[in-house]
Parts: C-alpha cells; sequence; structure tokens
C-alpha cells in the first residue's frame, strides 16, 4: 500500500546545485515556466523575489527550497511526477542558475493508477 505520493522530485545533481546556490544566493523556490520567455524549464528564483500569485500552487519542495506551478499548468501536469535535473548548459535568463553552466531540467513519468487513486484519496490533484 502507498505510504505518500510525491508530485515533485529532484535528482542528486540537482540537489547539490540547489545547496550550491542556496550557499550563494541564500534560500531559493523554484516556479516551473509555463512556456513564455524561457520556454517550459524550472526557474530558481531566491526567496520573495519571484511574486506567487492566488492560482499558484505548490507541489513540494526540493532540498527543503518550495516548488509551484501555475493551476492551469498544473492540470495538463497533475497525472505526471515531475523530477528536476541538471545538464550542462545555460538556465533562463531569470533563473538563478543562468550564468553558472549547469541549467535546471524537467523529466516526468506518468504516474500509476495506484499513484494516481492515492493522490485523488488525499486531494492532491
Amino acid at each position: 500500500m502507498i505510504q505518500n505520493v510525491d508530485q515533485v522530485s529532484a535528482t542528486e545533481a540537482a540537489l547539490e546545485f540547489i545547496g550550491m546556490l542556496v550557499k550563494k544566493h541564500g534560500p531559493v523556490m523554484f516556479h516551473q515556466s509555463g512556456g513564455c520567455c524561457d520556454g517550459s524549464s524550472p526557474m530558481c528564483f531566491a526567496q520573495g523575489e519571484f511574486l506567487l500569485g492566488d492560482q499558484d500552487r505548490l507541489l513540494g519542495s526540493l532540498g527543503g527550497m518550495p516548488f509551484y506551478m501555475s493551476a492551469p499548468q498544473f492540470e495538463y501536469w497533475k497525472h505526471t511526477h515531475l523530477i528536476i535535473d541538471v545538464v550542462p548548459g545555460r538556465g533562463g535568463m531569470f533563473s538563478l542558475d543562468g550564468s553558472e553552466g549547469l541549467r535546471f531540467l524537467t523529466r516526468s513519468e506518468v504516474f500509476s493508477d495506484e499513484e494516481l487513486a492515492w493522490l485523488k484519496e488525499n486531494k492532491k490533484i
């Protein structure tokens, strides 16, 4: 029986990179970009530098740092587990990873029927 289903998680490499960004900038937060200026990358900001709206939804945390997504975008992604990874390249121009030579990347896996049932039962979707 499933005890808990995370909607977002991070690879070990991403967690190490988050730790480095926190040491450099202090506490951070993430918001999954909807695809405008910076594609659909997870954007990393110093906490408080990105204004959350009424439609933003907390999906979980990565290394203790909150991860948000807009409610309309969540409707498209609610059947998937988001896995935040880090790869070589330049991050979004507004994201803290933009000049570090690495960038965050969202990978995803579709939830199993059992995981979806748990999420529905626990009012996560």
